[in-house]
């Protein structure tokens, strides 16, 4: 039995295993056993673009191909640029805006400026 270090919700230091969760009881918050093994693997998880180099968020990237935006008439040209990109959970990883529109893209479809 392995003692959390802390609360993450109130950051109290006395927390104790009950079954399958940790419970905190100067809040009453309770989380998954797990829920710290998952939260340090998502840390560990690397976004990459097309060619391997990994992304931030901050960073400027261009499109590698045309792509067309799902529901609308729109084509993002090969070669566009995006800047100060935002690294999201799902699918789509990269939350950018190109020509002043917020689009959420594949960082398979995307290359380190």
């Amino acid at each position: 039995m392995t003692q959390p270090s802390s609360c993450p919700s109130c950051s109290g230091e006395h927390t104790y295993q009950d079954g399958e969760f940790y419970v905190c009881p100067e809040c009453a918050h309770e989380w998954s056993i797990h829920a710290e093994e998952n939260a340090a693997e998502s840390d560990e998880r690397q976004i990459k673009d097309a060619h391997g180099t990994p992304l931030q968020d901050g960073d400027d990237v261009h499109l590698i191909k045309d792509l067309k935006v799902k529901g609308s008439s729109t084509t993002l040209k090969k070669g566009a640029k995006a800047r100060g990109i935002r690294i999201v959970p799902g699918d789509h990883e990269v939350s950018c805006k190109i020509d002043g529109v917020s689009y959420e893209l594949k960082a398979e479809f995307l290359k380190k400026a």
